[in-house]
């Protein structure tokens, strides 16, 4: 069944998003003071923008994903600005990766592949750092040419064969 996301300018300038399998019914119901709360207390309102599914379900989510977008990009999606729609949709905190600099340094010249980063230390590939750190656990001294074994007993020679 053909399901419909849409978003209505209320006359406060706020913006409510919605689906629905009608969206005729739905807009006259929204008019008459019978639609959703937020819509009924800014009447009257204006229908702004719709886009059409194969299925209400897949209408229902991309209301759910429209509800948490910002007003700006709302907006730009409003508009049919897809280039805007697409900066807004980079991550616009402070803390984000694109706040630092080639160096892996900020602004104030703290280290920003500190504690934090997901990266192995010193650009080493992941497999190097758990090879690392398996001949560490295991006493011996690291050779990168050399494989790593282990057994799954975590004896050497107890595993079941």
């Amino acid at each position: 069944m053909i399901g419909y996301v849409y978003i209505l300018r209320c006359n406060d300038a706020s913006y409510y998003t919605g689906s629905t399998k009608n969206i005729e019914l739905r807009l006259a119901q929204h008019q008459q003071g019978m639609g959703a709360k937020h819509t009924k207390k800014r009447l009257p309102v204006e229908l702004v923008f719709v886009e059409q599914f194969e299925r209400i379900d897949e209408a229902y989510a991309r209301e759910k994903q429209i509800q948490g977008w910002s007003r700006k990009k709302k907006e730009a999606l409003i508009q049919g600005d897809f280039n805007q729609l697409h900066k807004l949709a980079c991550c616009q905190n402070d803390s984000h990766f694109s706040g630092f600099d080639s160096a892996g340094f900020d602004s104030v010249g703290f280290d920003s592949a500190g504690f934090d980063s997901a990266q192995p230390p010193g650009g080493r590939s992941l497999g190097e750092v758990e090879n690392r750190c398996l001949s560490e656990v295991e006493g011996k001294p690291h050779n990168p040419s050399e494989p790593q074994t282990r057994s799954l007993s975590g004896v050497e020679g107890e595993g079941n064969e």
